[in-house]
Parts: C-alpha cells; sequence; structure tokens
C-alpha cells in the first residue's frame, strides 16, 4: 500500500493534474471516479495504472479486479493519500493515469464542433458531453481553449472523451479540415441569423466562442455564416455551454426532420 505523498506515483499524478504541458510532455492524463474509470475500460482506452483505496465502494472494487485481469497495474493506496489526490470533495476512492491518445477523425465528416477561446473547464465539458450526445464527429481545439484533458473538463464531460475524437489544432489546420471535407463553418453570434430559419442540414463546422470575448478573429475569418439563439430579450446571452447545446441539437433536429 502507498502511504507517502512523497511516492514518485503520487507526484507523478499531481503533476498530471495540475498543468497541460505536463500531460502533453508525459502523454498521459488523469481520470477519477468509478464512472469515469469504467467509461475508460469499456472504451479499451490505454491504462498506465490505477489507484484505488479502501473506501472503494462494490462497483468500484468490480472494476478493479477488471482492470487486473487485463493486465493492468493497480495499486491500494492509504484513504488520506487519494484524499490528498482528489479533484472533489468526496472522493470515490479510484483515479487511473490514462494515455494521452486521439481518436481519429472520421474521412468526410458533416458536422464538427470547435470551441473557440472557451477557457471555463465547465462550459467546455458541458459542450464535450453534447457534442457526443448529438453525434458531432469531431472536436478540433483551437490554441486559446482550455485543455480538454484537465480534471474538471474531464469530470464534466462524463466519458465524452472516450467517445469522440478531441484534437487539438492551429487555425490553419483547423481552416485545412473544414475545408477538405467541404463544410460550411457557421459561427454562434447574437447579431445573427436565428437557428431556427437557418439551414443546418448542410455539412457544417459550428464554432462557439466564449461568453466573455466571444469568437477570435481567426474563427470569424474562417466563419461564412453568423446564426443566434433567438431569446426573449430577458436576458442578454447565454453561456457557452448553454448556447453550443442548444445550437448542436438544433442540427440534429433539422436533420431528423429532413430524414423523415
Amino acid at each position: 500500500m502507498i502511504t507517502s505523498n512523497h511516492n514518485p506515483r503520487i507526484k507523478f499524478v499531481r503533476a498530471l493534474q495540475g498543468r497541460a504541458r505536463e500531460r502533453r510532455d508525459a502523454g498521459a492524463f488523469v481520470v477519477e471516479g468509478v464512472r469515469l474509470v469504467e467509461e475508460a475500460a469499456n472504451s479499451n482506452w490505454g491504462f498506465q495504472f490505477a489507484l484505488y483505496d479502501e473506501t472503494l465502494n462494490e462497483r468500484g472494487r468490480v472494476q478493479v479486479e477488471n482492470l487486473k485481469s487485463r493486465g493492468v497495474d493497480v495499486e491500494e493506496v492509504s484513504a488520506s493519500v487519494m484524499k490528498s489526490l482528489s479533484e472533489t470533495e468526496t472522493p470515490q476512492g479510484i483515479l487511473a493515469v490514462l494515455a494521452l491518445s486521439e481518436l481519429p477523425i472520421p474521412n468526410n465528416p458533416n458536422f464538427i464542433l470547435i470551441p473557440d477561446q472557451v477557457r471555463d473547464p465547465g462550459n467546455l465539458g458541458t459542450l464535450l458531453r453534447t457534442a457526443a450526445a448529438a453525434g458531432v464527429q469531431a472536436v478540433l481545439i483551437p490554441p486559446d481553449t482550455t485543455d480538454a484533458f484537465a480534471p474538471k473538463v474531464l469530470r464534466s464531460g462524463m466519458g465524452a472523451h472516450f467517445r469522440l475524437p478531441i484534437v487539438p489544432k492551429s487555425w490553419e489546420e483547423i481552416e485545412q479540415v473544414v475545408k477538405s471535407s467541404g463544410l460550411q463553418a457557421l459561427i454562434a453570434d447574437m447579431g445573427g441569423s436565428s437557428c431556427w430559419e437557418t439551414d443546418l442540414r448542410q455539412p457544417l463546422a459550428l464554432i462557439i466562442g466564449s461568453e466573455a470575448e466571444g469568437a477570435s478573429d481567426s474563427a470569424r475569418k474562417l466563419a461564412t455564416q453568423r446564426i443566434s439563439v433567438p431569446m426573449s430579450g430577458m436576458m442578454e446571452s447565454l453561456n457557452a455551454g448553454v448556447a453550443g447545446s442548444v445550437l448542436m441539437f438544433e442540427v440534429v433536429r433539422q436533420r431528423k426532420t429532413e430524414r423523415l
């Protein structure tokens, strides 16, 4: 049992939790909690190792045995060590270090999400979770957007990271993907056309800017059309997670209607 916070593995986990650069350099990231460890295992994601403590529930212990049977290195730690590593107020007693890898972007995608300058981890996680639910085929992460594999984003994403490609790209690379796939780039903007009155059945890349700063100049240069979510006037705006979710499911609604 690991009982010291100075253990090399404990230091490694803490470093991965702290900075995007550490995650990139190590090619690894951390998931915490039974649900995310299950999601990673069910997706056959690459595990480096897992840690658990005595407080782990029965569902989590089943997962520990599953990981051991697959040859994953699993170690027990003291409850105090787990608590020191936990990013939540009530630790669930399990975490895992996973390989930082990317699912491939499909050929000729017709629905891509680009969260631009979205720096709030909760908003980005919400967008990723919704993207997975709405059938988005890839999420391209431009510069100045928060790291998609940060702990808070992973928790908010609720397993979306294991279901769809989430790929960091420069704006030049994003432009290449959009144009080579024949996508129209639509940007969420309060001054844009109503999403209810915009044809979203076409192959598209949806750009969602941050609530505070909006979209970047690079995003606006790429966009061919501005769209908005109509509101009653009681509120000035929606946050990025909510606005993006409404727009993604309007795409789903229109495309489903077309099939009917």
